[in-house]
């Protein structure tokens, strides 16, 4: 396969990253810095290590997945997606192979910092996600092509990137934490549905699995709205139960926002609309993220 000469190899590279994906992995950790500032335990340096490793482990896994969905013949002429560069051959497998690895191996690097500072625990939280990151759609069985995806996305994106980053920094967890990780999880999750939703017709074709492919289009329609509602709950728990003041309230801000892809999602079927959606969603998790924790600090 050759380069394609009219994208640089940084654009090539800047493509394969996935930029618009990256939200998901800093949302779990500015919830998690956020709760470990409440407590008045904020540790700058593990913090921005945990937000590196983060994002390492997502790039690294967004290059596993370009290349493993090519090799396993998952990617067909025809995907209604982004731009995928080994599909494409904007990079040459090799080249995409050792990216993959090197991007991995400084997540491994950050994680040994991590594991240095907080002993055990992180170094099986880090080595769960790595494997979990080469397994979605590696190995044997590919966790997104059985099912599995919307599951792994929650426990990894949302339980262990929230109640990571609050370990490395306090040395333990605490139930607060645990809920505070469900509504970053939820819509973590949203943006995969709402893939996972417009690839419906190529995913059945080529064989690939997903949870939306196994209940269809109406019903991944009616989990994303679920998932939505399920992280907009959390803050109202919070504030209802004493955890929180009014400003933890300050995530129903970004409401109007959801409404918009709500309404995307249950109105059309369009491949176009449908990546808006998907944008959209990530920037979503995002401002719901920040709100919701300075809703939390403040």
């Amino acid at each position: 396969m050759s380069q394609t000469p009219e994208i640089s190899s940084w654009k090539a590279w800047g493509i394969a990253i996935r930029p618009k994906t990256l939200p998901a992995a800093v949302a779990p950790v500015l919830v998690g810095t956020s709760l470990a500032a409440r407590d008045g335990l904020f540790s700058p340096l593990p913090a921005l290590a945990a937000l590196l490793g983060s994002l390492l482990i997502q790039i690294g896994a967004n290059l596993a997945n370009d290349y493993l969905d090519y090799v396993n013949s998952v990617d067909v002429p025809g995907r209604i997606g982004p731009r995928r560069v080994a599909q494409s051959g904007l990079i040459p497998l090799r080249s995409l192979r050792i990216g993959t690895a090197g991007t991995f191996v400084l997540a491994a690097l950050v994680g040994a910092y991590l594991t240095y500072v907080a002993g055990w625990p992180i170094l099986l939280l880090g080595l769960a996600s790595l494997l979990a990151a080469l397994a979605y759609t590696g190995g044997p069985f590919p966790i997104g092509y059985h099912g599995l995806g919307d599951l792994f996305v929650f426990l990894f994106f949302g339980l262990a990137g929230v109640c990571g980053t609050y370990y490395v920094q306090v040395l333990s967890i605490n139930v607060t934490v645990l809920v505070a990780a469900i509504p970053v999880g939820a819509l973590t999750v949203a943006i995969l549905v709402v893939n996972n939703l417009r690839d419906i017709g190529t995913d059945r074709l080529t064989g690939k699995r997903t949870l939306a492919v196994m209940i269809g289009a109406q019903a991944t329609r009616g989990e994303y709205l679920l998932l939505l509602g399920l992280a907009y709950a959390v803050p109202a728990l919070f504030w209802i139960i004493g955890w929180s003041a009014a400003w933890g309230l300050l995530p129903w801000l970004s409401l109007p926002l959801a409404v918009r892809l709500v309404r995307i999602i249950f109105g059309t079927a369009d491949g176009t609309a449908l990546n808006r959606a998907l944008a959209g969603t990530a920037s979503l998790d995002l401002l719901f993220c920040i709100l919701f924790a300075a809703g939390l600090v403040l």
